[in-house]
């Protein structure tokens, strides 16, 4: 009964079986590649994402000015000065004795130079309490955030004497070093606890630590050998840290989850009387095609980013892209011969509770939940469906009202850092002076007398325009014919009215001014332009994004179940997820519905890039649990069951391995909401959010419902479509052995 051979077909199916004959080559080949990548990965190095080639537009065109001229600026820093009860004024004796102080002891420390006083540069707020000394640092501004804390301890050791004034540093180095400082280790320590917690998960799903550790140790191989295989993407498609984050994010899910997949099968079939070559074969014809197909489509979901134009998108979705792959490839070919090779070692480590328990009810018993979930599900399809897509429109109605923008630093962090408060400061008393805009100006002569007038006209009309209160600064580089005006725009970190100072300067000062000289040159660069350009790129790349992950998902489901039901319904299905999705973010994030059990109060909006970024992860990953539940509808329907009868089958038998996989999704992502960060707050809560509700009210409620619904029509192909190329290979096998029955389910006569 056990050693009934089992045909074969299909490209999962051919692996599986080559990997299970030649197990140490299989195992030497997979281990040959890690090694490779990293080590090639390591030896090239990773060229990252260039602020300047992030975005088109003006903001690119400004970098490729500054970069062309071989112009480095140095790192600025500012040191406010500030009568903190306004009693003190700039030109008081205390006040002045204090900036004379702050000059001295940052220029004592040997890191800096250019060191203005505000007396100089006329750098004192309109009210009279507040001044400005600025400074740039040494070396390479790359790497200032390295060499500033002699400076901050400088200024704070100013600060100490003087109890009535505020004398606090700010700038890009201090800036990054405080957020290195507080979460930079935030970072890793939410990347390492990734791997116990799905250990720990698996622990308790598989009772053994052999095939608890399998999965885990399939993930971060194959996580290892697309960090290296991104060194050398990187000099065609430059990557990041955010895209490294995603990668291990994307890398530890579906790594895990395929393996999970692939093993849980091995392990029923054996248990169903199955030797163990026989079980391994029927794994990889039935879950093995399920692994491709669901990691063909993350692929093609997440190649969708590359449509964006944005290179850190680009990055992000060309990392996703290459870890699914890496996964999918390690999933179908080394797991095979590591299984063959361990056989019933495989339960070694079993642990002793969970192991009565499983002796007791039969390994990898059905879910008693599931089971009388779906029994009142397929009774009453129709209320059903009703039901679970009317709570799923209502948690996603409030996306109706999204509200997306780049995050205040206020927003980003609240009040957890010092800097914040540091950046309201400034902002208060020179709104805009913290973050301004820069227009870079290019002209044949920069000397001319045409060029100096306008430039001159523009200082002029920035402040006339209301668009700046000033100072503007204007910054020549004779040889290079460039120069670089600095202006502080109204509005400060209001980042709404910044904008609107920000198009002032574009639409009206500009064309005004610098614009009538022949041949200059002057995108208007700096933050706010940025976010502003992002936005707008981010925006026009929407409508070709999804379309290309919709259509080419619809293909791919098309091709893959030749059945137009199952493709259109699948669809519809991630979705409405994602919807589901986006309205829990918008709940918690915007309007605060429960934000302080997640920590974030007062955020108000949800950041730019979350929705598109979100769209395309979970549309990929849904389709995990998609195919793999499907495939296993379609194989039992195969076998001759009715479709009522495969559907029950189906979600039930695959019920232990949806939740196990899910479980440890939402874990994962969860541990990106408990960071300080709200966006990665955001990113996680929304993600962990979508995934448990795809993972219970989706697959275990509103799939068996509709496909009841419908019934045969679930596989109905019209006959103009039966030309499409083939790629179900029909491989399910035949059921030599008798599976051991599912609760409450009589065996087939």
């Amino acid at each position: 009964m056990g050693n009934t051979e089992v045909r074969v077909r299909g490209l999962a199916a051919r692996a599986g079986g080559w990997s299970a004959r030649h197990r140490w080559a299989a195992v030497g080949i997979w281990v040959l590649f890690v090694v490779l990548a990293m080590g090639l990965g390591s030896a090239a190095g990773r060229a990252d994402v260039n602020e300047g080639d992030q975005l088109k537009g003006e903001t690119h065109t400004a970098a490729k000015i500054i970069d062309d001229a071989g112009i480095e600026e140095p790192a600025s820093e500012t040191v406010l000065v500030q009568s903190e009860d306004g009693a003190v004024k700039a030109t008081g004796t205390e006040f002045r004795a204090a900036v004379a102080e702050v000059v001295k002891a940052v220029e004592g420390t040997g890191k800096v130079t250019a060191v203005t006083s505000p007396y100089d540069t006329h750098t004192i707020s309109r009210d009279g309490r507040s001044a400005l000394v600025q400074f740039e640092l040494r070396g390479d501004a790359e790497t200032a955030a390295d060499r500033i804390e002699p400076v901050l301890d400088a200024v704070a050791g100013v600060q100490k004497k003087h109890d009535s004034l505020r004398i606090e540093e700010i700038g890009g180095a201090s800036m990054q070093k405080q957020y290195k400082d507080a979460f930079g280790d935030d970072f890793q320590k939410a990347e390492y606890s990734a791997v116990p917690v799905a250990l720990g998960i698996l622990l308790i799903a598989f009772g053994a630590l052999v095939a608890a550790l399998l999965p885990v140790a399939l993930a971060i191989t194959a996580i290892m050998a697309t960090m290296g295989l991104m060194g050398l993407v990187s000099h065609l498609q430059p990557m990041s840290d955010t895209a490294n984050s995603v990668m291990l994010l994307v890398g530890m899910a579906v790594g895990v989850d395929y393996c999970l997949f692939y093993l849980r099968r091995e392990r029923e079939e054996r248990a169903a009387g199955r030797d163990a070559g026989t079980a391994l074969r029927i794994a990889a014809a039935t879950s093995g095609r399920a692994i491709v197909v669901s990691g063909v489509t993350v692929c093609v979901a997440m190649a969708g980013m590359l449509f964006t134009g944005l290179a850190e998108f680009e990055a992000m979705g060309l990392a996703s892209l290459m870890v699914v792959a890496v996964a999918m490839v390690g999933s179908v070919t080394v797991l095979p011969a590591l299984l063959s090779l361990l056989g019933e070692r495989v339960e070694k480590g079993r642990l002793p509770f969970l192991g009565r328990r499983r002796r007791k009810q039969g390994a990898d018993s059905d879910s008693r939940f599931w089971t009388a979930v779906l029994r009142g599900v397929l009774a009453k399809p129709l209320v059903s469906v009703v039901v679970a897509s009317g709570a799923l429109l209502a948690i996603a109605a409030p996306a109706l009202g999204m509200k997306t923008q780049q995050l205040t630093l206020d927003q980003e962090f609240g009040d957890s850092l010092p800097i914040v408060q540091t950046y309201d400061h400034l902002n208060d008393a020179f709104p805009g002076g913290s973050e301004p805009a820069q227009v870079v100006v290019k002209a044949k002569d920069i000397d001319a007398p045409g060029v100096r007038r306008a430039l001159a006209g523009f200082k002029k009309e920035a402040v006339a325009s209301g668009a700046s209160r000033g100072p503007v600064d204007i910054k020549l580089y004779e040889a290079q014919d460039v120069a670089l005006v600095s202006v502080p725009l109204v509005g400060g970190s209001d980042l709404d009215e910044a904008t609107k100072s920000l198009q002032k300067l574009r639409d009206e000062v500009r064309p005004a001014t610098l614009g009538k000289v022949e041949g200059v040159q002057a995108p208007v660069t700096g933050q706010v332009a940025g976010n502003h350009d992002f936005n707008d790129q981010l925006m026009g790349s929407v409508l070709p994004v999804f379309a290309f992950v919709v259509v080419f998902a619809f293909l791919l489901m098309l091709l893959s179940f030749r059945s137009l039901t199952v493709a259109i319904t699948s669809i519809v299905l991630n979705l409405l997820s994602v919807a589901a999705a986006y309205g829990i973010l918008v709940a918690v994030f915007q309007h605060g519905w429960g934000a302080s059990l997640v920590g974030a109060e007062g955020v108000g909006a949800i950041v730019t890039w979350l929705p598109l970024f979100l769209f395309v992860i979970l549309f990929g990953l849904s389709m995990d649990y998609h195919v793999f539940v499907v495939s296993r509808i379609r194989e039992a329907r195969m076998r001759g069951r009715t479709t009522k009868d495969a559907i029950r089958h189906g979600v039930v038998t695959t019920a232990g391995v949806v939740t196990s996989a899910a479980v440890i999704m939402v874990a994962v992502f969860a541990i990106f909401g408990t960071l300080s960060m709200q966006s990665m707050k955001q990113m996680g809560v929304g993600l962990a959010a979508a995934v448990l509700i795809d993972a219970t009210i989706i697959r275990g409620v509103l799939l068996p419902a509709v496909m009841a619904l419908l019934g045969e029509r679930n596989w109905y192909l019209p006959k103009w479509l039966h030309r499409l190329p083939d790629l179900t290979h029909d491989e399910a096998p035949e059921p030599a052995a008798t599976p051991l029955p599912e609760r409450g389910e009589r065996l087939p006569v």
